[in-house]
């Protein structure tokens, strides 16, 4: 079955994590995502192990159903094509800073001229209002700058980043997200828009819901930061031989849980009594919880939580989540045979359709590997591919019988 966003294209100007995790989940929907690199290609090819160049671990996770074609976008033919792309488009992704836009006569001015509906998607570092518009921006800084650093270093621990590019992956929710809204809108009044998704007020967006805490209010009623989330003693919890993640955050969790080690008289401490009281006492709520976690093991804990209806999971590495029976159950992991690089695994989108299912249709593409193909899509004939090949506007792959598509 195609998916809700199928007959749409989309034309993706953007590279690293951010803008193609974002053109990937359009393309999950049935969008025909063209990907346009440089003729360097997207440098995420050339980071993570991989079994021939171009094709590194990374790039193969957030550029499947995807076409790629290579354009010089400092020749006139280049552009040429890339306006002849946005013609044919109903969205154009990029992440460029404004002033190469501007300079390539590629920014949503120039864009509208040839295709007036378009719905243009800049994602940059910081919003073209602010004082830092048109600064360089990448996940670490972004994290930075969002408080997510300082952050990791609540109650005396050391700053650090987060060891997952967390600034991107969010910032390309926001984007597929946005991107989906326009379309609506333009569905209902046949109207394009530009669109702007900034990665800094992203990050601030979905790291402040819960730790703008007092200053919610004006005037202030507290600090800044999340007393349950920011406290120093909110780790996972020790065990005899491991740890567990447990929550029993209602009355009925905590009653539960003091059967569970025979020690119903803990209900009446005035500390633990109510959700209430709990909630205004988290510092010794959190050590009396390391004080009961330490009497079990792991498997005792889970297995005895669980019966209860307690929430609560082991600590898992990340084999355990590749191995995980859960996600095995669900379908989570999708193994496809690459043309090229051979058996490889990927993730399905986590969510679904009972009418327009997303689907994987695509192995992520091979650098400029549908130059020509999308070239005679927009009307080029053999003679002008050629001619643009030869003059360096384009880059296209040698003919193979590999083709991509399942």
């Amino acid at each position: 079955m195609p998916g809700p966003f199928d007959g749409l294209r989309v034309i993706d100007v953007t590279t690293i994590f951010v803008g193609p995790f974002a053109s990937q989940l359009l393309g999950d929907m049935g969008a025909d995502v063209i990907k346009v690199e440089a003729p360097g290609g997207d440098t995420t090819r050339m980071t993570g192990p991989a079994n021939n160049p171009d094709m590194s671990s990374n790039f193969l996770q957030v550029n499947r159903n995807k076409r790629s074609i290579s354009l010089d976008l400092k020749s006139e033919g280049g552009i040429a094509v890339l306006q002849e792309l946005a013609r044919s488009a109903d969205v154009f992704l990029h992440n460029m800073r404004p002033e190469p836009l501007a300079r390539l006569k590629i920014d949503y001015a120039n864009i509208r001229q040839v295709k007036p509906d378009i719905v243009y998607c800049n994602i940059w570092g910081f919003g073209r209002n602010g004082r830092y518009a048109g600064q360089p921006a990448y996940d670490d800084v972004i994290q930075g700058a969002s408080g997510i650093v300082a952050l990791q270093a609540f109650g005396g621990g050391r700053a650090r980043y987060v060891p997952s590019l967390i600034a991107d992956k969010t910032t390309g929710l926001f984007a597929g997200y946005a991107i989906s809204a326009a379309l609506y809108h333009r569905l209902a009044t046949g109207e394009g828009q530009e669109l702007e998704v900034p990665m800094f007020e992203s990050m601030v967006s979905f790291m402040m819901l819960e730790h703008l805490w007092g200053e919610t209010f004006d005037p202030p009623r507290g600090r800044v930061g999340s007393e349950r989330h920011a406290t120093p003693l909110r780790w996972p919890h020790a065990t005899k031989d491991g740890h567990i993640c447990a929550m029993p955050s209602s009355d009925k969790h905590w009653k539960a849980m003091l059967e569970i080690i025979d020690r119903p008289d803990l209900a009446d401490n005035p500390v633990l009594k109510t959700r209430r009281a709990r909630k205004q006492n988290i510092p010794q709520v959190m050590a009396l919880m390391d004080e009961i976690m330490a009497t079990r093991t792991t498997g005792e804990w889970a297995e005895a939580l669980t019966a209860a209806g307690v929430p609560c999971m082991p600590i898992a590495n990340l084999e355990d989540v590749v191995a995980d029976g859960h996600l095995a159950d669900v379908g989570f992991w999708h193994e496809i045979d690459h043309p090229t690089e051979g058996r490889i695994r990927l993730m399905n989108p986590p969510y679904s359709f009972t009418k327009t299912p997303p689907s994987v249709r695509r192995a992520p593409p091979r650098f400029a590997e549908h130059t020509r193909e999308i070239l005679s899509e927009l009307g080029y004939g053999d003679d002008a591919a050629d001619g643009l090949i030869d003059s360096g506007a384009v880059v296209a792959q040698p003919e193979s019988d590999a083709d991509s598509p399942f």
